[in-house]
C-alpha cells in the first residue's frame, strides 16, 4: 500500500474522518460560491445543519447543467491568483465544463494517483507508458503528475500515433501502461499487423479507464499483453482520474479514496439512496478539494457500493465496475441495455475483433438499432473474404442467440470487413444515432 494508515484504517476512524472534512467543505462553499448559498437558502439550511454523514442528504445535487449554467468559473471557491491550472471537458453547447486547481489540489491530486498506481501493481522504480490524452482532459496530466509524485519515470506519450506508441513500448521497455481499453486495444492489433506479439513486450500491468469496459475486455486486454489489467475511475468534474481504482490483488471492485470523496448512490429516478450492493447512480461530494469542491455531484455514472474489506486489507469503500451511463442506455421495446453488456456478449464470440458499434435507426415509425461487428484478419481470409460464408451466417445467429439470451434484446447484425470500423485515439464511440439522420434500418 502507499499509504496503509489511511487505506486500512477502520471504517469509524476514517467516517470521522470525513464528516470533519465535510463540514470544512460545506461551509467553504456556502461562504465562497454564491451557487451554492443560494441552494441552501432555497432549501432553508445552513453549514452548521450538517452534523453527521446522514445529514448530507439535507444538501442540494449538483448536475452539469450547473457547472454549463455557471461558466466558466462561477464555481470556484478561490480567487484567480490561486488557481494554477484549469481543466475541461467537452460539452454539447460547444463549450467545455471548467474545473480549477490551487497548488495544494494538484499535491493532493498527485498522492491519490500515486497511491492509484500502487494499487495497480506500480512501483517507484517503474517506466510508465501514458497514453492517456494530454490537454484540457484531465487522464493525461492527472496519470502523469501521479506517476511522477510516486518517483516513476513517466512517457508521457499521449493518445494516437500508434507507431511511434510501439516504437517506445519496444525501446523504452515500460512495466506500466495506462490508456483507455479500447485505444491499448487499438496498440495491440497494430503490433499484430507489424509481426510483433504484444505478450511479448516488457508491460506487466495496465490501467485503463475514461469508458466503460467490460470484464470480457479485462481478459482480452490481460491475454493480449500478459498483464494485470485494472479499471481506474474519475471524472474531471470531481477530480479526475484517480477517485477510484482496482487493486491488482483482487480486482474485485474499484477503492474510492474515501479521505478526498464522499460517495452515494441512488435511485437516478426517485433520487433517493438504494440498498449497499444495488446499482443506482453515482453520487460524489469532495472533501478536500480547493479551487472547485462540488457538493452531492451526479455523476450519470450506474454501479453499486460495498464496505466489506477487500482481499487486499484496503477498507475503503469499493464500487463496482461502471456498468454504463444513464444518457448511454439504450431502450430497444422497453428494454434497458448499456453498450458494456453488448461488448461482453461480443468479446465471447470467437473470430470477432474487439471493436463494434451500436447504430441507432429509425424502423417505420419504431426506434431499432443494428450492432456492426467486424470478422479478424484470420478469419477473413479463412472465409475467402465472403462475408455472406456460411460461418458469417452462424455467427450471426451465435450473436442474436447470446444477445436475446442475456441482454434481453434483438436486434440486426452487420458483419464488417477488418479495419472497416473507426478507432478511436481516446474514448471509443460505442453508440451511433441516426435517428435524425435519415437513415432507415430494415
Amino acid at each position: 500500500m502507499y499509504n496503509p494508515a489511511f487505506e486500512s484504517m477502520e471504517r469509524s476512524k476514517k467516517e470521522e474522518l470525513q464528516i470533519n472534512r465535510l463540514k470544512t467543505t460545506v461551509e467553504k462553499v456556502y461562504n465562497n460560491v454564491e451557487f451554492y448559498r443560494n441552494k441552501f437558502n432555497e432549501l432553508g439550511i445552513t453549514p452548521q445543519d450538517i452534523n453527521s454523514l446522514e445529514d448530507i442528504q439535507k444538501l442540494p445535487f449538483t448536475k452539469k447543467q450547473d457547472l454549463r449554467d455557471n461558466y466558466p468559473f462561477g464555481l470556484f471557491a478561490v480567487s484567480q491568483e490561486e488557481v494554477v491550472r484549469i481543466h475541461g471537458s467537452s460539452g454539447t453547447s460547444g463549450k467545455p465544463t471548467v474545473v480549477g486547481y490551487t497548488q495544494n489540489d494538484i499535491d493532493m491530486w498527485g498522492e491519490i494517483i500515486a497511491r492509484s498506481i500502487v494499487a495497480a501493481g506500480g512501483r517507484k522504480s517503474d517506466i510508465f507508458h501514458n497514453a492517456y490524452g494530454y490537454g484540457l482532459f484531465t487522464g493525461g496530466l492527472g496519470l502523469h503528475f501521479g506517476a511522477e509524485k510516486l518517483g516513476a519515470a513517466v512517457v508521457p506519450i499521449s493518445g494516437g500515433n500508434t507507431d511511434r506508441q510501439i516504437t517506445l513500448i519496444q525501446d523504452f521497455k515500460p512495466r506500466g501502461i495506462a490508456g483507455t481499453p479500447s485505444y491499448v486495444m487499438n496498440i495491440a492489433e497494430k503490433m499484430v499487423d507489424m509481426g510483433l506479439d504484444p505478450r511479448e513486450t516488457s508491460l506487466e500491468y495496465g490501467i485503463f479507464g475514461a469508458e466503460p469496459w467490460s470484464e470480457a475486455m479485462r481478459e482480452k486486454l490481460e491475454q493480449t499483453f500478459n498483464i494485470k489489467a485494472v479499471d481506474i475511475y474519475g471524472l474531471s468534474e470531481v477530480m479526475g482520474p484517480g477517485v477510484a481504482i482496482e487493486c491488482q490483488e483482487a480486482q474485485d471492485g474499484l477503492h474510492i479514496q474515501e479521505d478526498h470523496f464522499f460517495v452515494e448512490v441512488i435511485d437516478p429516478e426517485t433520487l433517493q439512496p438504494v440498498p449497499e450492493g444495488q446499482d443506482g447512480e453515482l453520487v460524489f461530494t469532495s472533501l478536500t478539494k480547493e479551487a472547485f469542491p462540488i457538493i452531492r455531484y451526479r455523476t450519470g455514472d450506474i454501479a453499486s457500493i460495498t464496505r466489506e474489506t477487500c482481499a487486499c486489507g484496503r477498507t475503503t469503500v469499493r464500487m463496482s465496475r461502471v456498468k454504463g451511463r444513464t444518457d448511454d442506455m439504450i431502450i430497444l421495446r422497453g428494454v434497458n441495455v448499456f453498450p458494456s453488456e453488448i461488448e461482453r456478449v461480443l468479446l465471447e464470440v470467437k473470430g470477432l475483433a474487439p471493436n463494434y458499434q451500436i447504430h441507432l435507426l429509425r424502423k417505420g415509425t419504431m426506434d431499432g438499432a443494428e450492432l456492426h461487428v467486424e470478422v479478424d484478419g484470420q478469419l477473413y481470409e479463412e472465409i475467402a473474404q465472403d462475408l455472406n460464408h456460411e460461418t458469417i451466417m452462424k455467427m450471426r445467429k451465435q450473436i442474436q442467440h447470446a444477445m436475446k439470451n442475456t441482454c434481453l434484446v434483438t436486434m440486426d447484425v452487420v458483419f464488417n470487413v477488418p479495419k472497416a470500423i473507426p478507432r478511436s485515439e481516446g474514448k471509443a464511440i460505442r453508440v451511433v444515432d441516426l435517428r435524425n439522420s435519415g437513415a432507415v434500418g430494415v
